[in-house]
C-alpha cells in the first residue's frame, strides 16, 4: 500500500461537477490534490447515472466530465476477482455490495486511503485500507 494513493468514491466526484454545495466542492478539490487518485469503472458508471438522472447535465457535459476524470485518476477495471473480493468484504464488514466493490477496487489498486462520505471514518479494512471521510471534524 502506498500512502500517497487514494481511491475516490463516487459521491466526492459528483461534488466536483455539482454547484449545489460549493463548500464541499472546494474541500474535495483540496483533498484529492493530496494524493495519486484512483477510480473504478463502477465509479464512472455511478457518476454518469447521477449526472444524467439527478443533475440533468447534458450528455456532452457528462462525456467531458468522464474524460476529465480519466485524465486525473487512474482507472481500475472491475473483473471477476474484484467481484469475488467484494462479496468477501460484504460478508466480513457488512457494507452494501456496491460499497464493498469500491473497497475491493481500492485494495486491488494498492491504495492506502478510501475517500468517502458514506462509510465509517477511520475504519481500517484488511489491515491496509483506511476509510477517510474528508468532511469529518477529525480530518
Amino acid at each position: 500500500m502506498s500512502d500517497d494513493k487514494a481511491f475516490i468514491d463516487t459521491n466526492l466526484i459528483v461534488y466536483l461537477y455539482s454547484d449545489t454545495d460549493l463548500v464541499k466542492k472546494k474541500r474535495v478539490v483540496q483533498a484529492i490534490n493530496e494524493y495519486e487518485r484512483f477510480v473504478s469503472t463502477q465509479v464512472l458508471n455511478e457518476f454518469s447515472n447521477v449526472c444524467i438522472r439527478k443533475l440533468s447535465l447534458p450528455l456532452s457535459a457528462v462525456r467531458s466530465a468522464i474524460a476529465e476524470i480519466c485524465k486525473i485518476c487512474n482507472l481500475v477495471i472491475i473483473d471477476d476477482k474484484t467481484v469475488l473480493e467484494a462479496i468477501r468484504h460484504h460478508g466480513k464488514y457488512g457494507y452494501s455490495y456496491y460499497d464493498s466493490l469500491i473497497i475491493a477496487s481500492a485494495l486491488e489498486s494498492g491504495c492506502r486511503y478510501l475517500l468517502s462520505e458514506d462509510m465509517a471514518d477511520g475504519q481500517v479494512v484488511d489491515e491496509h485500507l483506511v476509510i477517510k471521510n474528508i468532511f469529518s471534524s477529525n480530518d
